[in-house]
């Protein structure tokens, strides 16, 4: 497919722990076939790989640019959670030369492609009808790390808040949770979301799992996701799925309560999308709506997993182009 007119491009990434995805978009809508990845590892930072990128592309020319970072954004300077990079707003325009730059955290750019991800890429996991449109929603994303964004639509346009609510308290549930409290905080002297929900999480669910069994044992986030495709041979991993999903469920529930999505609320990130053929099986309605008295409250929300990979490049593109359209 032939490219657009050079002032109609805009270079728009999505910036993991592990990985970088680079695309160029149209307006608000991604280019086919212009969508590359990058390991991080491979590269000192992000202005390497957008220069990498560009020099693959002798004919292409930024009007914008926009970067979604897995961080917390502060008066446009981006720092990596999971990653020893800085990002600031120099940054892109030495990279890319376009003129109208932006800095979003990866989950304001989920936030920003809700409307924009084709129905098919959306996986229902628990439904209550047609979410109302103009309500709030709520994006969550598990992977590498753990965060969540609230989603309003105002008379001036989208707003979503930026969070770092991966590092707030894990869900405690039972005396087992807190033994997994208590084990978990070795690694950095507390007990967060993060540190049982993203891959790592899972690496230490399985840890916890199989003390607990009186076989000390670990695996990677890739392997207990294999044993629990293969169940004859996953050993600890279906419990450790259980175990992940009762306490995603718990967590979605909490961040529901706190910011009340009619709208839908959305799971997105790798480990979601792994784990997302398991969830009604594994019980994480059940842990979702545990809320004592306001357990028939939860029926008020519907969730989701988006399916698509390249949903933050296009919250980029959507953000950038309503930006230029404002």
């Amino acid at each position: 497919m032939p490219l657009p007119l050079k002032s109609r491009l805009s270079l728009v990434a999505d910036i993991g722990g592990t990985n970088t995805r680079v695309a160029l978009a149209d307006g608000k809508v991604l280019q086919e076939g212009t969508v590359r990845r990058f390991r991080n590892a491979d590269f000192p930072g992000l202005e390497t790989i957008l220069r990498a990128y560009l020099e693959a592309l002798p004919d292409v020319e930024c009007g914008g640019a926009c970067v979604a970072v897995a961080g917390p954004v502060a008066q446009g300077v981006a720092t990596m959670t999971n990653l020893d990079w800085t990002i600031d707003g120099p940054t892109l325009t030495r990279a890319t030369g376009a003129e109208m730059v932006a800095i979003l955290n990866d989950l304001q750019a989920q936030g920003h492609a809700l409307g924009y991800i084709a129905p098919e890429n959306l996986r229902p996991v628990i439904g209550q009808g047609e979410p109302d449109p103009i309500a709030a929603k709520l994006v969550i994303g598990v992977g590498t790390g753990f965060n969540a964004a609230p989603v309003h639509e105002t008379p001036w346009g989208r707003v979503v808040a930026a969070s770092e609510c991966g590092h707030v308290n894990m869900p405690v549930r039972n005396e087992a949770d807190l033994r997994l409290a208590h084990f978990v905080e070795t690694a950095h002297g507390f007990p967060g979301v993060e540190d049982v929900l993203s891959g790592r999480g899972l690496e230490r669910l399985f840890a916890f799992v199989s003390k607990e069994a009186g076989s000390p044992s670990e695996a990677t986030a890739a392997a207990i996701m294999g044993g629990l495709a293969n169940e004859a041979e996953g050993g600890f991993a279906p419990d450790v799925a259980r175990l992940f999903t009762r306490l995603l469920g718990a967590e979605a529930g909490n961040l529901a309560l706190t910011h009340l999505p009619f709208g839908g609320i959305y799971l997105c990130g790798g480990v979601s999308r792994a784990i997302a053929p398991y969830l009604t099986q594994m019980g994480f309605e059940a842990a979702f709506r545990d809320k004592g008295r306001f357990s028939g409250f939860m029926k008020n929300f519907s969730v989701s997993v988006v399916e698509d990979d390249y949903a933050a490049l296009t919250g980029c593109a959507v953000y950038l182009d309503q930006g230029t359209q404002g």
